[in-house]
């Protein structure tokens, strides 16, 4: 059993979407033999995108969510039936002990994954994070610990 984490950008652009998509495939075609848990906190974009290819390539799919009220406070009108869907074909949905939304919940919840994968796939163009908590900051706490990271940016990427 492998257990992959994702972080990554929220804010994709629609363009970029299938380019993302194409480059997760490839990262985990070498997991399709059916030993694949993804961990995700299901945030829209990459988050999303890497729970859609783990589940088509066989895999298993375990949710940290980083509150109680994530799904109502933060999850778009636009993006509640994806998300939803996701949410159903889990194996396993895990909230992290706040009742609400922000930056302790979401710090809480990548320090979950952290510290649940062997390694780490990260959507990441490469900039630092804006403030604590961010894919640069997860990436850079993975390494620290000398958890593998691969990043995945491909050409033609772009954040809006």
């Amino acid at each position: 059993m492998t257990r992959i984490g994702i972080t990554g950008h929220s804010n994709l652009t629609s363009g970029s979407v299938p380019l993302v998509r194409a480059a997760l495939a490839e990262v985990l075609a070498p997991y399709s033999d059916g030993g694949l848990v993804g961990l995700s906190c299901l945030a829209r974009g990459a988050d999303q995108i890497f729970a859609e290819v783990v589940l088509e390539v066989g895999g298993k799919l375990e949710v940290v969510l980083p509150s109680v009220d994530y799904r109502e406070a933060k999850v778009k009108p636009d993006n509640l039936e994806q998300f939803d869907s996701l949410l159903m074909r889990s194996t396993l949905v895990r909230y992290m002990p706040h009742r609400t939304a922000g930056r302790e919940a979401y710090e809480a919840a990548n320090e979950a994954i952290l510290g649940g994968i062997d390694r780490l796939v990260a959507v990441w163009d490469g900039q630092p994070s804006g403030g604590r908590g961010g894919t640069g900051d997860a990436v850079e706490a993975a390494r620290g610990r000398g958890v593998p990271v691969d990043v995945v940016w491909p050409e033609g990427a772009r954040r809006e």
